[in-house]
């Protein structure tokens, strides 16, 4: 299971906040953002600028469990974020918005690079999928949206609004998009 969240106008903020404000938002952000999967058995993989990815391992047996699991993940981040964002704009600090999609599918994993440069990722196109959905975030007005795999495997969908199927760039047909309650 697939996590990818990114923030939402980093470009413009970064050019118009000094270097260390942003980095002190980054950092909050990322711990905000990790601290619910550690109890939840996710795994972040990497920070990416001013995104992240993180995966939930899979089992068949538990999978209904494990996508509650990532969605009780997102919905305790995004309302702690909330929380922080309204303590940073009393404070007079940068705030920042955080989109985020949750995905099933299959990937690869291990070390990929250069010989002197090594990072261990996952591949595949559940990633690219993953991060496809979390650009439709802004335009469809949600923090937090899924796919129809990650719909099909959860046991309480009612925690999810049906969006319709959207393009995806780089996928080949239109996908089913779900939003998460929050």
């Amino acid at each position: 299971m697939l996590w990818f969240a990114d923030m939402r106008g980093f470009t413009k903020l970064a050019d118009g906040t000094a270097g260390l404000k942003v980095i002190d938002l980054l950092d909050e952000v990322f711990e905000t953002l990790t601290a619910p999967l550690r109890s939840r058995g996710g795994q972040v993989l990497k920070f990416m600028g001013d995104g992240m990815l993180a995966i939930f391992p899979l089992p068949a047996e538990t999978q209904a469990e494990t996508c509650r699991h990532a969605m009780d993940a997102a919905r305790e981040a995004m309302d702690s974020l909330d929380r922080i964002n309204r303590a940073r704009a009393e404070a007079l600090r940068p705030v920042a918005e955080v989109d985020l999609a949750l995905h099933i599918g299959e990937v690869l994993y291990g070390n990929v690079g250069a010989a002197d440069r090594l990072d261990f990722t996952v591949i595949g196109p559940a990633v690219n999928e993953a991060a496809r959905i979390e650009t439709l975030c802004e335009p469809l007005g949600h923090k937090v949206l899924v796919s129809a795999e990650f719909a099909a495997a959860v046991t309480d969908a009612g925690r999810l609004q049906p969006l319709g199927h959207h393009s995806l760039r780089g996928v080949r047909r239109p996908r089913a998009i779900f939003a998460l309650n929050l």
